[in-house]
């Protein structure tokens, strides 16, 4: 992995990348109640989790996002509706990824058709080796690869090579063992400051990055969704709402309980830039 991490101090992105004026999503399909999940937790709802991705897109709309682009379910695909997984975009490009769940290896050729009309170039990961989107972490000054289950390093390689040509700088680093995905333990609050959870805050990969530490019983509320002005965080999640807020940030809860029953987050619900 050295040779995909920075070892000089990096330049911070001209623009703050939490900024977002268009977003693309899909939504759930009947399916999705048998979605990828650890463990033998209760299932989720259809209802539930629609509801629940209604409500996401209404925060969303209110955060300042003028531009929501919804695509239909796909039945054949549980977990489509994480969207964030088969694909990473920025105003410069999209590259499609390889999800490292055999179920959803087919995602991103199914997402494909759908990106050229939004984006300036669109690019596809060379074969071999995995990597999703749920363990890619865009900073202001690097883009974070964590090595999980989901992401090896043949593909975090791949990732780190398609970041370059679009003028991202990629650091390619391990997710605490036991965690699903790199972002279920962290998301980013403004160009300085994460929210991570004990493990991750132990792990010393922000090191250099001010830290913001979920409170007991509330590791899951780490992946948070910071778009604009506001903080999404899970409705039940209340004393990192208020952690949150004693810190001056603007945050809106929005409900996760059923789509945390398929171990996911606000995250990967969206693909999220702004338009040139």
């Amino acid at each position: 992995m050295a040779y995909f991490r920075a070892i000089d101090p990096l330049p911070v992105m001209s623009a703050p990348v939490y900024v977002f004026d268009s977003v693309l999503v899909r939504r759930p399909s009947r399916s999705v109640v048998g979605g990828l999940r650890d463990g033998d937790g209760p299932d989720p709802s259809y209802a539930g989790v629609v509801a629940e991705h209604d409500r996401y897109l209404e925060a969303l709309a209110q955060a300042g996002v003028g531009q929501i682009l919804t695509l239909p379910p796909l039945e054949d695909f549980p977990d489509a509706v994480f969207i964030e997984d088969p694909a990473l975009v920025f105003s410069e490009g999209a590259i499609l990824l390889r999800p490292g769940a055999e179920s959803r290896r087919d995602e991103a050729k199914a997402l494909a058709p759908d990106l050229p009309a939004h984006f300036p170039r669109v690019l596809e990961l060379p074969e071999g080796g995995h990597v999703e989107g749920g363990d890619v972490l865009v900073t202001p000054s690097r883009v974070f690869i964590g090595l999980s289950a989901r992401t090896d390093e043949r593909g975090a390689r791949h990732l780190a090579e398609a970041l370059g040509a679009l003028g991202k700088q990629a650091f390619v680093t391990q997710t605490p063992k036991g965690i699903l995905h790199f972002k279920t333990a962290c998301s980013l609050l403004d160009e300085e400051t994460v929210l991570v959870t004990e493990r991750m805050a132990a792990s010393g990969v922000f090191e250099g990055f001010r830290t913001l530490v979920t409170p007991p019983g509330e590791a899951a509320a780490a992946n948070a969704l910071r778009v604009n002005e506001t903080v999404l965080v899970g409705a039940q999640f209340p004393a990192t709402q208020d952690l949150l807020g004693h810190h001056g940030y603007r945050v809106e809860a929005v409900p996760t309980e059923q789509i945390g029953r398929l171990d996911a987050g606000l995250s990967c619900l969206s693909l999220r830039w702004s338009r040139p």
